[in-house]
């Protein structure tokens, strides 16, 4: 069975080379959101395995949006993976204190980086994380 998942992130442009990539490495996108009220209505309708979520969405906050859908949908309902363009150092701490399962830069983005964190993910919910490749 593939893989579910929804993309959340502001840019139209990631939205689309990032469903084009996934869905040509295995990955089924159920949906796309561009804000945290069309996420939290497409997670509740399509109830995705795998919700990747940018950190930094314009105005809003990936990282509050991470906090709603773990309590609307439950920790063992759609699981987050938080993802940017920024380096994880500067959202080490609040990552760590988020929900989600871990963080992906999206210059690694890819389906076995996504399987790799989600295989990582055990009942102690350990932080996995995937580095940005060297010289990025």
């Amino acid at each position: 069975m593939s893989l579910r998942c929804l993309i959340v992130d502001d840019s139209s442009r990631f939205l689309d080379a990032a469903r084009g990539l996934l869905e040509r490495q295995g990955i089924a996108v159920v949906g796309v959101a561009s804000s945290s009220s069309e996420a939290l209505q497409r997670a509740a309708e399509l109830q995705p395995d795998v919700t990747l979520l940018d950190i930094d969405l314009g105005g809003e906050s990936g990282l509050e949006l991470a906090r709603r859908l773990h309590r609307e949908a439950g920790p063992d309902r759609s699981r987050v993976i938080l993802i940017s363009t920024h380096a994880e150092q500067d959202y080490a701490d609040l990552i760590d204190a988020s929900p989600a399962v871990g963080f992906l830069p999206k210059t690694a983005l890819s389906a076995g980086a996504i399987r790799d964190l989600l295989a990582g993910h055990g009942d102690s919910r350990p932080r996995n994380r995937v580095s940005e490749p060297p010289g990025k």
